[in-house]
């Protein structure tokens, strides 16, 4: 028999005994807190999807005048775009508000977190849920169903199975990057820009074809940060196109390994940070 307790505020009842039964409660308040005051949540679902489309529409802008770019046509950059944005923008759902890090940081209020019997990581995560970054992922999911339906793809199982892997691997490994930024608050506090640069600056390089850039970011997208692996290479698996030298297209099937090694960056960045980490003095 599971124990429970009772919701102070609404009588409801939760397992005490499940180990992530405070993480929750506390998600299921703050999507509860966002659904209240309904025209709010409406207008921040509005704003939400006109940030969407006003991505998609950059792409669109800079395809439908230049035809083809780095061997890719409009189609194949829809498919591009719907890869590497709905990764990302379900991987913002659940890690983005680490950027909220620096200012916890600042005003001490982080001491809170380390107060409790949970690790600091999965509390900050399941701190927050902005439900309106679902409208984000909303408009990348229908541009990725209209990409693979305007492409000639060669439907098999393992073309099913790329798929799903790379949209898989694409959030753990955007989620990766949050907590390698979020690492790196501990040492610049108030470096929230130049950590963006390689998360949502990584997110706008997902969406380009890779062949266009020039060795040293070939590098740093493929390798370093290898946003390659979340939609480039696989669009280029997918509908059998030649990659660029050191680039063959069978490397899509190499995305899960990509966001282990992000991961590894992720567990040695959180680490150096927490330790570094000296509390605020209250």
């Amino acid at each position: 028999m599971v124990e429970t307790a009772v919701h102070p505020a609404e009588g409801r009842r939760i397992p005490v005994g499940s180990r992530f039964g405070p993480y929750a409660a506390v998600l299921s308040s703050r999507i509860r807190s966002q659904r209240a005051y309904r025209l709010s949540f409406a207008s921040d679902m509005a704003g939400a999807t006109m940030v969407g489309l006003v991505e998609f529409a950059e792409v669109w802008v800079v395809f439908h005048q230049a035809k083809v770019l780095g061997g890719l046509d409009l189609d194949a950059a829809l498919l591009l775009f719907g890869l590497s944005n709905s990764a990302f923008a379900l991987a913002q759902l659940v890690f983005g508000h680490l950027d909220k890090l620096p200012g916890l940081i600042r005003l001490g209020m982080l001491d809170i977190y380390h107060l409790r019997p949970q690790p600091v990581l999965l509390q900050l995560v399941t701190s927050d849920f902005s439900l309106r970054r679902l409208a984000r992922a909303a408009v990348a999911v229908v541009v990725l169903t209209v990409g693979l339906v305007r492409n000639d793809i060669d439907w098999s199982a393992a073309a099913v199975v790329l798929i799903a892997s790379t949209v898989l691997s694409g959030i753990v490994l955007f989620g990766g990057l949050f907590v390698v930024a979020a690492g790196c608050q501990f040492f610049l506090i108030d470096g929230a820009e130049l950590t963006n640069s390689f998360t949502y600056g990584g997110s706008f390089a997902a969406t380009q074809p890779a062949s266009v850039f020039p060795t040293p970011l070939k590098l740093l997208f493929c390798i370093a940060i290898p946003v390659a692996f979340t939609a480039y290479l696989p669009t280029l698996a997918l509908l059998d196109l030649p990659g660029p030298p050191g680039m063959p297209p069978w490397l899509a099937w190499c995305a899960p390994l990509a966001a282990g090694w992000v991961w590894v960056l992720a567990w040695v960045m959180w680490r150096i940070g927490t330790r570094h980490y000296q509390s605020g003095g209250g």
